[in-house]
């Protein structure tokens, strides 16, 4: 089940109890597209077009929009 969702302007961002993530929604600007795949993660977040995840490792995951930095260099399910 979920233990955590989050909403942005036109997508939603679900967060599983095995640690992965699911989206849903509108995909214009990578909103779901660009979701990670990968598990370990503890917590999520939505800004209008753009979503963040932070790893049990410490590090955070960001996807969708990047108009106006809303994202940035972040490592990703690899790194």
């Amino acid at each position: 089940g979920f233990v955590a969702i989050a909403c942005g302007e036109v997508h939603s961002v679900g967060l599983h109890n095995d640690g992965t993530v699911v989206t849903w929604g509108c995909n214009s600007l990578g909103q779901r597209r660009d979701a990670p795949t990968c598990a370990g993660f503890v917590a999520i977040a939505c800004g209008g077009y753009h979503s963040v995840a932070l790893r049990n490792d410490g590090t955070v995951v960001t996807w969708g929009c990047d108009s106006i930095d809303q994202r940035f260099d972040a490592p990703t399910c690899a790194g």
